[in-house]
């Protein structure tokens, strides 16, 4: 099985600075299960700013046959490092709230009540830092999908705090919720959830008609040639292949430029060849081309191709893994299951 592609994990220096107009003292970050700290109002807080500098390399570990996207080979892998073991501890060199991508601050979310109440998540803290791709990853029921659908604003926190592109969610109104989660948040399902009646190229921009906005057809031909599905953009999902379904959807999600794609399990219905393809996708969207993405899956081979993959049990993050391999991921789920 081929190696993924690795890229460092570190935070890009030039993202925001104590000089930063705005900011005064950077707050430590809440990343690796610790308590919820004293945030500032994000009011006081400008909109995300793309972060200066070049994208960090598309590098692989070994020669791979050419992708669509892909202009030229790297032959030169770069290095791998885990984090030490254990629970995870708050990084203090990370920069505040502001920086992040998404963040969740003390997250607990309770179903039910009495007897049949169950906890889901249990003061959780993390935060995503921009041009990440991070798996989520645990046993079925330690609370990974429903701390994504908690991120993507799709679920309603029982208390604490919930970020997006520097927008609080959890004291959002309805209507504001639902005009964030569409032009912020991008979605790609295991299932496809693709409308069977529509053709490829209408489904890719039909978050756009819904929003009434024009499309950035230089973004769309970016996408669909990248991807491999220029030539499929007339057909419906019922005349596309598996891998074509999902390439679409992988569009969809991209088109409006959002500021975090999550992906639940995008592999899951896809076969060997076809997963890797679309992971390394999603892989070079982050080095390249600035992308968050926070994907939660059960596999490890997928696991490898993120920065950074989160361990979750009974509601709560017990590992954070640095440039996670197949290797490790799958130990570190072993010790969770044992």
């Amino acid at each position: 099985m081929p190696t993924p592609p690795r890229r460092s994990s570190a935070p890009d220096p030039s993202a925001g600075s104590p000089q930063t107009p705005g900011f005064e003292t950077p707050l430590p970050a809440p990343r690796r299960g610790d308590a919820d700290p004293q945030y500032p109002d994000p009011q006081q807080y400008p909109q995300y700013q793309q972060a200066a500098g070049q994208p960090a390399a598309y590098q692989q570990a070994q020669p791979q046959p050419a992708q669509p996207w892909q202009t030229s080979p790297s032959s030169t892998p770069s290095p791998t490092g885990l984090a030490p073991s254990g629970a995870p501890q708050p990084d203090p060199n990370r920069p505040g709230l502001p920086q992040d991508a998404s963040a969740a601050l003390g997250v607990t979310k309770v179903y039910g009540s009495g007897q049949t109440q169950v906890v889901a998540l249990n003061n959780v803290s993390v935060q995503f830092a921009r041009s990440s791709f991070t798996a989520i990853m645990g046993p079925s029921g330690s609370g990974k999908s429903t701390l994504m659908h908690c991120l993507a604003g799709l679920d309603r926190i029982s208390s604490g705090r919930v970020f997006l592109a520097g927008n609080e969610l959890s004291t959002m109104a309805d209507k504001a919720l639902t005009r964030t989660r569409r032009d912020q948040v991008g979605f790609i399902f295991q299932s496809f959830n693709l409308l069977p009646t529509l053709t490829a190229k209408q489904n890719i921009l039909l978050p756009l008609d819904l929003a009434g906005t024009k499309p950035d057809m230089v973004l769309f031909d970016q996408l669909v040639d990248g991807l491999g599905i220029a030539d499929r953009l007339d057909h419906r999902p019922s005349e596309l292949s598996g891998g074509q379904q999902q390439r679409v959807a992988c569009a969809r999600a991209m088109i409006t430029k959002p500021s975090v794609v999550f992906a639940d399990e995008p592999t899951g219905a896809l076969d060997s060849r076809s997963g890797t393809a679309l992971l390394e996708y999603l892989r070079h969207c982050a080095s390249d081309l600035g992308q968050t993405i926070i994907m939660v899956t059960h596999d490890a081979r997928a696991a490898s191709y993120s920065d950074r993959a989160l361990m979750l049990l009974d509601g709560r993050i017990v590992d954070d893994i640095d440039s996670p391999t197949a290797e490790t991921v799958g130990t570190a789920m072993a010790n969770l299951e044992a």
